[in-house]
């Protein structure tokens, strides 16, 4: 492999190589992506399993949210991009869906998500990551393929 014109990396027949998710800068994501996965499947676990039926939608999305981080992280960590994008675009749905009802309708939730309000509860991190996420995707993916004639 060899260095482009445009600085990235190449294949020796010339083809544009995809960089890898899980390398370099990349690191950082699937460290945050981790984190996330730690705190959000232990938090939802916890709540589900001792106090369901106080806010049975909340501690289950909460549960929801911290197996989406996890597919995310190893699908982030191992360079599987199709199941990364399919866990970073079905979080950013998740966050912005959950944070809005959760602004607008606080019947449903009377105890905090992980995606509750935004993420205000983790630093608005879950609101961030997502954008960061479909944005390292797109940079590491291979550029359009030359059109043939």
């Amino acid at each position: 492999m060899t260095a482009g014109h445009d600085g990235g990396p190449v294949h020796d027949d010339g083809a544009p190589a995809v960089r890898p998710t899980g390398a370099g800068p990349g690191r950082l994501l699937v460290a945050v992506y981790g984190v996330l996965a730690l705190a959000g499947t232990a938090r939802g676990a916890y709540q589900v399993g001792t106090k369901l039926a106080e806010a049975p939608v909340a501690y289950l999305l909460s549960l929801l949210a911290g197996l989406v981080y996890v597919v995310a992280t190893v699908a982030l960590a191992t360079g599987r991009r199709r199941l990364a994008w399919a866990t970073v675009l079905v979080e950013m749905v998740g966050v912005l869906v959950v944070g809005t009802l959760s602004v607008v309708d606080v019947g449903d939730f009377p105890d905090e998500t992980v995606w509750s309000a935004f993420g205000r509860g983790y630093g608005y991190v879950p609101l961030v990551l997502p954008f960061l996420g479909v944005w390292w995707l797109r940079r590491t993916g291979a550029p359009a393929s030359p059109v043939r004639r």
